[in-house]
């Protein structure tokens, strides 16, 4: 008899364990893992807090060459990312593309990437365009987006993944991945105080238009470059440095 009652008791254990969910908790399972799940859109708190997309996934639309006012042909979309199919041949310039739609100043950019084995490419903001500039690194700072770990050459501090190319190096141990991996990018820029961070760390913090930004902008590299960071505002361009390069979920948000 009593083994009779301790099977009904765990039968009953049993069905209730495996019974459905409030309809309010399973909704809200089912509402993240379709966010999680999903690529270039903008969840619901995105929209409220002002975020814009600037790549749907599935067209080119709002972006053409720099300098240019149609898409080039060296970039495509390919299983819902933008890809860059590194056709310039290693040049530097030739094959980068802006996103023409709106300029921007103090913003927050987040943006996911993968780069090609041995890969080069970046990030640009407050890129001015005109016939004295041949790419959008004569005037706009880059985050970099490189092979960190499968370069074919050595890589200076000053010019290594997540940093401000050429003006502030990164801290980018521990969040490295390999090529073909995504990545997730994130740029913080005002006036107050400006961050770069990859894969949930900060690899980079400054003060735009300090003393010491100062100093670092006016020596260098970018002493042939007068007109390097001098904008404070303008567009978000993507660079073709010659390697195959992927982006998606290209989102920002004016401050």
């Amino acid at each position: 008899m009593k083994q009779v009652i301790l099977l009904g008791v765990i039968a009953v254990g049993i069905l209730l364990s495996c019974s459905p969910k409030s309809s309010e908790n399973m909704d809200g399972a089912a509402d993240s893992l379709v966010v999680a799940s999903l690529d270039n859109v903008l969840s619901s708190k995105e929209q409220a807090e002002g975020w814009l997309l600037l790549f749907d996934g599935k067209s080119m639309q709002g972006w053409r060459a720099f300098n240019g006012d149609t898409t080039p042909a060296n970039w495509i979309i390919e299983e819902g990312a933008m890809k860059g199919l590194g056709a310039t041949g290693g040049e530097d310039f030739g094959g980068d593309v802006v996103y023409g739609a709106q300029e921007f100043e103090e913003f927050e950019l987040k943006f996911s990437w993968k780069i090609s084995a041995g890969g080069n490419s970046g990030v640009f903001y407050h890129v001015v365009e005109g016939p004295t500039y041949k790419a959008p690194y004569y005037t706009g700072p880059e985050y970099q987006v490189i092979d960190q770990l499968g370069f074919g050459q050595p890589l200076e501090k000053w010019q290594s993944l997540a940093g401000d190319y050429a003006m502030y190096e990164p801290d980018y141990e521990g969040v490295v991945k390999p090529a073909g991996e995504w990545n997730e990018s994130k740029i913080n820029f005002s006036e107050a105080g400006a961050s770069y961070w990859l894969n949930g760390k900060q690899t980079v913090a400054f003060v735009p238009y300090s003393e010491d930004w100062k100093a670092k902008r006016n020596s260098g590299k970018w002493i042939d470059f007068p007109d390097y960071k001098i904008a404070r505002k303008g567009l978000i361009a993507l660079q073709d440095h010659g390697d195959p390069v992927w982006f998606k979920n290209i989102k920002i948000r004016p401050l």
